[in-house]
């Protein structure tokens, strides 16, 4: 039988999200595995033909599970650093939308708000996070259950095991590397409630997680065979310190072999060794790679050698533990309907991770020229050329995806909500900014289709690029600062392209336009690039999918190292208009569609049948109860403005709820936390805690005067009908506040 979202709560012909991209006999179990600064290169499926020379870390599960699954070759984080990129993994959102988690701002809290564990668990699912958290909301103090806001338990997860505080992320062996956590004076690993660092004697974590991982999946099979469980595995490998194992991976895998949760203090998991920690180099790497590192390296070899062997025994590692959890999915007989995501947060990394040496356990940095780990890119972690957005990925899933599929198509992290929701059998909520990817590995790419898809990311660092010598010319000298990055498809090209730039200081300087595909390193820009017309299309299409940010930090809550700011210098740049071509006719009033549904978020819909259709203004017009309604046209903004405001009241109906986009962002969330009755507003912090109300929710959006298109989704609660007011006001003019008024009929307007 095809899947219907909630069965029993919806009865709805004409919306496309009630079924998924395949018909699945069952909603599949998936496990999304994450790792830490590994870069694209650093899979060896990506390294080209042309870096012959270059060692080759052994991945041999990852090369089969690619070779029969699919590989995304242009798959991109978010940002360039692990917290954002994580935010924007798990809440859907790309990094002009976040809410709190933007730039460094580790440890701070995730917003409350859906996450891809909170849509998962109201769709059925058993949910945990294993390994690392890093925004829960810890102040890099390390934090607990009970001081942390968004411990991950209070974002959707059932279970967690693994690090809260992203500092005490960079130690390999909780129990025997220094402290990072100043408030628990642990490296804090949590088994649900208890902290267990003490019982940890010799644990590797990613031995430990993978172990912990082990048992969770099988107790979850044993209390219910029949309930699909996700499962977040986010290994702390290979980023920080370049801790190594303490012993082989143990033979087997699966129910019986591998590694083992035994539950024991002091003897928790089958490979714990005290006396032999951070000392296994794996065996093909022991005596690997010696003339290349003198022919490239010179005197400075016997580091590079050091450095290299530990960081590929990290991977090498990582990738024997998914072969072991590969093999219990066999062993439990579900492999068959399970979903495998492999990726990593961000590009490779050049730091130690802030972690000090110890006598016979050293604390170097990668070199990521060794491996190329950036492949035939140029930029590491913190850069956004892709060498350190483009991220490895691999997808395996028999029987449900199609095998041996190699995608150049670009996706990005908040793709992943909308994906797991369409396996799952529900819509993701309106406010993600991703599209599934199922289609596409089933062998139907629609997405350089998919009207208004563009891939953003923001991210600002001081300083400059690390200088390699496979870079091209363009890198040196290359300032960070504000960064920004497009990724679009140019239909007269026919081909996807990238538009970035660095150094941003007002928000009009100009993009650099490259094919990635024809030229991966970005060494040489598009000359029409060049051109004023392309130039303003691309500021207008960075204005068009992001939103000023506004969230100010309560001055009480509690003191962080490191900011809170996610400021650009273009926040205040008036967003354009973007009316339909010119000439068009415009009727007044909005085109309404209507269903008789309920749905427990706010959900993308997508009407594939042919619905009833009529001119109408939101406000004020009755709808009927237990409805999904949409409003689509375009919104006539009177005058120029840098403070425009919105607000937003639903009746006092349980139940009722709403989401508001102008262009591509997202304009009002009156969603996850909404109360019926009260007003929601623009603000971009709808979702935040420890925000400082006097200044948070103050500045508006910068809008030109002219045709802004605008879509509603409002569901309203099925007890009783209500009505939608939507209200606006122009903020400060001439030193005096404008008033707040309905949003009259006549700004409405739409195609006829």
């Amino acid at each position: 039988m095809k899947r219907t979202f909630f069965t029993g709560l919806l009865a709805v012909l004409g919306f496309g999200w009630l079924a998924p991209a395949a018909e699945l006999p069952q909603k599949p179990n998936i496990i999304l595995v994450l790792v830490d600064d590994m870069g694209w290169g650093d899979l060896g499926l990506n390294q080209p033909s042309e870096h012959a020379d270059t060692p080759r870390i052994d991945t041999p599960v990852l090369n089969r599970l690619a070779t029969e699954g699919a590989q995304l070759r242009r798959h991109y984080t978010c940002a360039p650093v692990c917290a954002p990129a994580r935010a924007s993994l798990f809440t859907g959102l790309h990094q002009g939308h976040a809410e709190v988690i933007r730039n460094n701002s580790f440890d701070a809290a995730l917003e409350n708000s859906h996450t891809i564990a909170s849509v998962l668990k109201a769709a059925g699912y058993s949910t945990a996070l294993i390994g690392k958290w890093g925004i829960g909301g810890g102040h890099e103090s390390g934090g607990t259950p009970s001081t942390c806001p968004a411990w991950p338990t209070k974002r959707g997860f059932d279970f967690f095991f693994g690090y809260n505080n992203h500092l005490a992320g960079h130690r390999h062996y909780p129990k025997e590397e220094n402290n990072a956590d100043p408030e628990t004076h642990r490296n804090a690993i949590w088994d649900g409630d208890e902290m267990i660092t003490d019982q940890l004697d010799g644990c590797y974590c990613t031995d430990l997680f993978t172990a912990r991982a082990k048992k969770w999946i099988t107790d979850q099979r044993q209390a219910d065979g029949s309930k699909p469980f996700f499962l977040a595995l986010t290994h702390v490998a290979p980023h920080a310190r370049l801790g190594i194992p303490a012993g082989p991976y143990p033979a087997g895998g699966g129910l019986n072999g591998g590694v083992q949760w035994l539950g024991t203090p002091g003897q928790m998991i089958n490979t714990a060794r005290p006396a032999e920690w951070d000392s296994f180099i794996h065996p093909q790497y022991r005596e690997a790679w010696q003339d290349y590192a003198r022919n490239r390296y010179g005197n400075n070899a016997a580091h590079k050698l050091m450095t290299a062997r530990r960081h590929a025994s990290m991977i090498t590692r990582v990738d024997e533990s998914i072969g072991d959890l590969v093999k219990l999915c066999e062993d439990l007989g579900i492999a068959d309907n399970t979903v495998f995501i492999f990726t990593s947060d961000n590009g490779s990394h050049d730091e130690p991770g802030a972690v000090g040496g110890f006598a016979g356990h050293p604390a170097p940095a990668q070199d990521p020229s060794f491996f190329r780990s950036y492949g035939n890119h140029d930029g590491i972690k913190r850069d956004v050329f892709d060498g350190g957005l483009r991220v490895p990925c691999v997808v395996y899933a028999p029987g449900i995806i199609k095998s041996g599929l190699i995608s150049n198509t670009p996706t990005q992290f908040q793709d992943w909500m909308a994906t797991v929701a369409d396996l799952a059998g529900v819509p993701a909520p309106m406010r993600c900014d991703g599209d599934s990817l199922l289609p596409l590995l089933q062998g139907n790419d629609t997405l350089s289709s998919t009207p208004g898809r563009v891939l953003y990311a923001e991210y600002a660092f001081g300083g400059g690029m690390a200088q390699y010598r496979d870079y091209t010319a363009n890198k040196k000298g290359r300032v960070r600062g504000e960064q920004q990055v497009l990724i679009f498809f140019d239909n007269r090209s026919n081909r996807w392209l990238k538009a970035l730039r660095t150094g941003v200081k007002s928000g009009v300087e100009n993009w650099e336009l490259f094919d990635t595909e024809a030229d991966p390193h970005e060494s040489t820009p598009l000359a029409e690039g060049n051109c004023p017309q392309m130039q303003q299309f691309l500021n207008n299409l960075a204005l068009w999918n992001r939103r000023a940010y506004d969230y100010h930090r309560a001055p009480q809550a509690p003191a962080r190292r490191n900011s809170c700011g996610g400021f650009r210098s273009y926040d205040k740049n008036l967003v354009p208009a973007n009316p339909p071509t010119q000439g068009t006719h415009l009727q007044t009033g909005l085109v309404m569609r209507q269903v008789q549904a309920a749905a427990p978020w706010v959900p993308t819909t997508q009407f594939t049948t042919t619905a009833e259709q009529q001119l109408a203004s939101p406000n004020g017009a009755t709808l009927p109860a237990g409805t999904i309604t949409t409003y689509t046209g375009y919104i006539n903004v009177p005058n120029d403005g840098n403070h425009w405001h919105f607000y937003l009241t639903l009746s006092d109906v349980p139940g009722s709820k709403a989401f508001v986009k102008l262009h591509n962002f997202n304009l009002v969330d009156a969603d996850f936390n909404y109360t019926p009755g009260t007003t929601a507003t623009e603000s971009s912090a709808a979702n935040t805690v420890e925000l400082d109300g006097e200044r948070t929710g103050k500045k508006g959006i910068p809008l030109k005067a002219g045709l802004h298109p605008i879509a509603i989704t409002v569901v309203q609660g099925a007890s009783a009908p209500g009505t939608l007011q939507l209200q606006w006001n122009r903020g400060p003019h001439n030193g005096k506040q404008t008033p707040v008024e309905p949003i009259p009929a006549e700004a409405f307007k739409s195609l006829p």
